[in-house]
């Protein structure tokens, strides 16, 4: 952390006042600080004890005594931004570009990574419009440091409670540290369901939102890594600039993109739900529904990770996905051997809160040396950032 510049913005929320430890965490480490704070942050911090705990101003006002705060400097002066505590309020405005004090000027300025620690009631925590407007912030590239469970401001216990300083300060570490040695690495990342076609206005697909694959396209170019997103048909995005998507439809169309670019890449993450099989012949015209039963003769696909397991080269890594709903562990390890691959990341559909559309999963990741590892149920970042941590272990 010597010589980093992390910015820290502060919201309104009474988790404001463990803002100081951060800073002293930071200041202890060698790392130059300064801080930003919203108009209701300094009814719950004093702007004077980070100043003096900084050793520098504490920005508060676009302007004061005819003088300007130049956020356009101050986004570009950091090494990281972190908003801690974020409230509701400043994510709404985050999400939808609102800029109306000088936090969030900042924010919408910088041009370094940012980081995000909401902090807010259980009820807040877990309202639709929360849950999108935190999707919204991921997808333009931020970095979520996810809400921990514990006692809230309301007396009640359960989610919302912000992380505690040690613990942003290990993200905030970690995340500048790691970002350093995927730098100039390329991935290629499958995300999504794939569609195949029965006629003009029917197909056969799956349940697969695509939001592990993002989510892991997301974390390795957090870390520095420059990927390429075969994204099936989804409505989820990703606005980070170190990631280039190419949307494909069908299992065939996903191969295709896949053999054209993995042998550019470092690292390849097959986390797609790819279809094992598809229409033998698809219908010009819409089928008409008849008396009697519709029977289909259906072919099997390309199985996208096993050729790439028989073209890998030495240096790269590939990792498979296995989502089964019996026998799972013998599945996942057969699957390591017989695909060639360097790790196989094994959820499984009986598991509460994981699978499909979920914003959680639980996996356990296989590694082709023996190494295992098993998540508890958290969300789908925090377990891209797992992966993205073993695949950075096997590199090195």
């Amino acid at each position: 952390m010597k010589g980093k510049k992390i910015l820290i913005g502060v919201c309104g929320s009474i988790a404001a006042y463990k803002i100081p430890e951060l800073v002293r965490l930071f200041i202890k480490a060698d790392a130059e600080v300064k801080v930003v704070l919203t108009p209701a942050a300094t009814q719950f911090v004093s702007p004077l004890v980070l100043a003096t705990l900084s050793k520098h101003n504490v920005g508060v006002e676009l302007s004061s005594n005819h003088e300007w705060a130049n956020h356009v400097m101050l986004g570009r002066w950091a090494d990281i931004m972190l908003v801690a505590p974020a409230s509701v309020n400043t994510i709404a405005k985050m999400a939808t570009g609102l800029c109306d004090n000088l936090l969030l000027s900042v924010y919408l300025s910088a041009t370094c990574p940012i980081m995000v620690a909401p902090a807010m009631d259980e009820d807040m925590f877990n309202h639709p419009s929360f849950k999108q407007n935190l999707a919204t912030l991921q997808s333009y590239g931020n970095v979520i440091v996810d809400s921990e469970h514990g006692e809230l401001a309301s007396g009640l216990i359960g989610y919302g409670r912000m992380a505690e300083p040690i613990t942003l300060f290990q993200h905030v570490a970690h995340f500048l540290e790691a970002k350093k040695k995927l730098k100039g690495k390329k991935a290629l990342v499958t995300a999504g369901p794939t569609y195949e076609n029965l006629d003009p206005v029917r197909f056969i697909g799956n349940y697969s939102s695509g939001k592990m694959g993002i989510a892991i396209a997301e974390k390795l170019a957090d870390e520095g890594c420059e990927v390429t997103l075969v994204l099936g048909p989804s409505s989820l995005k990703t606005n980070h600039p170190l990631v280039t998507t190419i949307a494909v439809r069908s299992a065939a169309d996903m191969y295709e993109a896949c053999m054209a670019h993995f042998e550019r890449c470092d690292i390849a993450v097959m986390s797609a739900a790819v279809a094992d099989y598809t229409p033998a012949s698809v219908a010009d015209e819409k089928i008409k529904k008849k008396d009697g039963e519709l029977q289909l003769t259906l072919t099997k696909t390309k199985d996208i990770l096993k050729q790439l397991g028989t073209i890998k080269k030495e240096h790269q890594r590939l990792i498979g996905f296995a989502l089964e709903t019996s026998n799972e562990r013998s599945y996942a390890l057969n699957k390591l051997t017989e695909k060639n691959a360097d790790m196989i990341v094994m959820n499984s559909l009986k598991e509460e809160g994981a699978g499909f559309a979920h914003d959680t999963n639980k996996v356990t990741i296989f590694g082709k040396n023996g190494t295992e590892y098993a998540s508890t149920l958290k969300s789908k970042a925090a377990i891209a950032g797992d992966i993205v941590q073993k695949i950075i272990e096997s590199l090195s």
